[in-house]
């Protein structure tokens, strides 16, 4: 006897920032359990290649990039969305940036950045795209935290500082839209390889100081945080709003840090 709360099937998904790192699996891994998946960033050609690896595995798609930091091109994105697949149950906000260096050395422009790109941009998304929800009375949204939004962490002040209000945003607009019948959660990645982390991450004395804090002895693969994202976004989670699941390897917990 199989357990079908996990199948996306007729669903619609949008991942934001899903043409590459931990947005690209997730959208894979959506497409796999079985949704639509429309996965967009900015750069064209990088949907385009997202929209084709979705279509191989049997699911539609729509080829469409956006600045999510922008209200006009979101609202465009919606409108275009919904006119080609009426509706829009799974929403991911996986967009990010990140500035590295002293605080007290941070320029304006770096800050107003990382904010953008990890806060407004998830702001916009949910308001846009939660009005669709809202008429359908039903809903996911999946935003992309971070374990730096759990603890202090130098030389990267404005990425924990979006990533914790990415967090306190989610909690919030979680007890707002419950009457809705909308789950608002996140997840927040440990240590993950990806475009974004991967001169950090891949530097070798860094990577084996990481991998030994990390009680599973290793980084995480980005396949690895799927499970969590179909999860939220299926059936099995109607009565999970307002959560932050950590994908850590342990991290998080680890007493001897």
């Amino acid at each position: 006897m199989s357990y079908d709360k996990f199948n996306l099937q007729g669903k619609v998904a949008v991942v934001i920032g899903g043409t590459s790192g931990i947005g690209r699996s997730i959208a894979l891994g959506l497409a796999d359990a079985g949704a639509d998946v429309i996965a967009t960033s900015r750069r064209v050609e990088k949907v385009e290649e997202a929209a084709q690896d979705i279509e191989k595995r049997g699911r539609r798609s729509m080829v469409m990039a956006v600045d999510a930091t922008r209200r006009d091109e979101v609202e465009a994105f919606t409108k275009e969305a919904v006119k080609r697949f009426s509706r829009i149950d799974i929403l991911v906000n996986s967009a990010g940036a990140i500035w590295v260096g002293p605080f007290e050395e941070m320029p304006d422009e770096e800050y107003d950045k990382v904010m953008d790109a990890c806060l407004r941009a998830t702001v916009l998304t949910c308001q846009i795209m939660g009005r669709v929800m809202i008429k359908q009375k039903s809903g996911k949204i999946i935003n992309i935290s971070s374990m730096a939004a759990l603890w202090g962490q130098p030389d990267i002040l404005p990425y924990c500082a979006s990533k914790g209000g990415v967090i306190q945003f989610s909690r919030s607009l979680a007890v707002e839209w419950a009457k809705y019948n909308i789950q608002v959660n996140d997840i927040a990645p440990g240590l993950f390889v990806t475009p974004l982390t991967e001169d950090i991450f891949t530097e070798p004395v860094t990577n084996k100081r990481l991998r030994e804090k990390t009680p599973m002895g290793r980084l995480g693969e980005l396949d690895e945080l799927q499970g969590a994202a179909i999860f939220l976004a299926s059936s099995a989670s109607t009565f999970i709003t307002g959560e932050t699941i950590r994908v850590d390897g342990g991290l998080f917990i680890n007493g001897s840090l």
